[in-house]
């Protein structure tokens, strides 16, 4: 009889092991969906260095929460922003510094509640020129197409994110703007919630004919901070393509993303 208790408490931990797996592999899955039914708040930390000609250095630290809205139930409307906030030094002249916001992108894709073999949104999104620094603003107010889709199946994640943005209005000195931005991304989550996976950051400027590409591989886990749940992510930064003197000898990305979930 004196079995019991202990036979109880091992079947007990289990279950809850098991569920505990099962809300973080769920939570991976969603983060894994940039149009998911979550709430989130990302903060993503890039660090570059050896910069262009004076081997520069910057960090930009990108706040991007994601807001889903349900519209009707068959739509939701998810809503996102990226802020950046930036510090770089010796990327304008050796010795300089610039330090503060940079222009926010807004985006609201609008999304079927219920769509089994392919998840998808379009919407429009939005450039704001917030900037705080002449040299990280564009100082002009932009608008255009978004979309993403993907698929998931298997623990895996395969899909893609674009924008295509141009200027509308803002400061007639400054030049306009028309910019692409095109980000596949595949990503793998096991039961557990640990995740490996990869995205690629390519902006066309259309105006400066130049390109700038990023190839960002990652590791991720789901744990919990308290009863707050939160995911970490962390991986290297690899710079494929840039303007003439902006190219990065390399980088790393580190993510802390607190989750919300309905």
């Amino acid at each position: 009889m004196k079995r019991y208790p202990l036979i109880l408490g091992i079947i007990l931990f289990s279950v809850g092991l098991a569920s505990a797996q099962d809300d973080a592999a769920e939570l991976a899955k969603k983060l894994a969906n940039p149009i998911a039914s979550l709430i989130s708040v990302p903060f993503q930390n890039n660090t570059d260095y050896g910069i262009g000609d004076f081997k520069g250095t910057r960090n930009t630290m990108n706040i991007q929460p994601v807001i889903p809205i349900s519209i009707t139930k068959d739509w939701n409307m998810i809503s996102r922003i990226v802020l950046p906030v930036v510090t770089q030094y010796n990327i304008t002249a050796p010795g300089e510094k610039q330090a503060g916001l940079g222009d926010a992108v807004m985006s609201a894709f609008f999304s079927p509640a219920n769509s089994e073999k392919l998840t998808w949104g379009v919407g429009p999104a939005f450039l704001l020129p917030i900037g705080t620094n002449d040299f990280l603003t564009t100082k002009k107010f932009g608008m255009g197409p978004t979309a993403v889709a993907l698929k998931q199946t298997n623990g895996w994640t395969i899909g893609g994110l674009v924008n295509q943005i141009w200027s509308v209005a803002g400061n007639a000195d400054r030049p306009d703007v028309s910019q692409m931005f095109v980000q596949p991304f595949v990503n793998y989550n096991w039961k557990s919630g640990a995740g490996i996976g990869a995205n690629m950051e390519w902006t066309q400027n259309w105006k400066a004919s130049t390109t700038t590409v990023w190839l960002n591989p990652t590791i991720s886990a789901v744990t919990s901070l308290g009863k707050q749940k939160t995911q970490f992510v962390v991986g290297p930064r690899l710079n494929l393509a840039a303007p003439d003197g902006g190219k990065a000898d390399w980088g790393w990305r580190a993510v802390v993303i607190f989750l919300f979930p309905k």
